[in-house]
């Protein structure tokens, strides 16, 4: 038997999803970023964004989790083990 995911295709970044709520990889990446300490600017760079992206997309993370801060939502993704 061949490899089941072979000549499929790309294959779509995975989702998480607990609480009814789905946070995508890269949603999930800015989370443990910023739960490692990293200041906005630096996880902008890292990720190939820019400053402002980062903060829009925190942004709506937050809303998405009916959280106010950043660090609340870290911590809504670390005690899923998410991040």
């Amino acid at each position: 038997m061949g490899d089941p995911g072979h000549g499929a295709g790309p294959v779509p970044p995975p989702r998480r999803e607990t609480d009814g709520i789905r946070l995508d990889a890269e949603d999930l990446r800015l989370l443990a970023l910023l739960g490692e300490g990293m200041p906005v600017s630096s996880v902008a760079r890292r990720v190939s964004m820019s400053d402002r992206t980062v903060r829009r997309r925190i942004r709506a993370i937050c809303e998405q989790l009916g959280v106010k801060a950043t660090v609340q939502a870290i911590v809504w993704a670390a005690r899923r083990g998410l991040v």
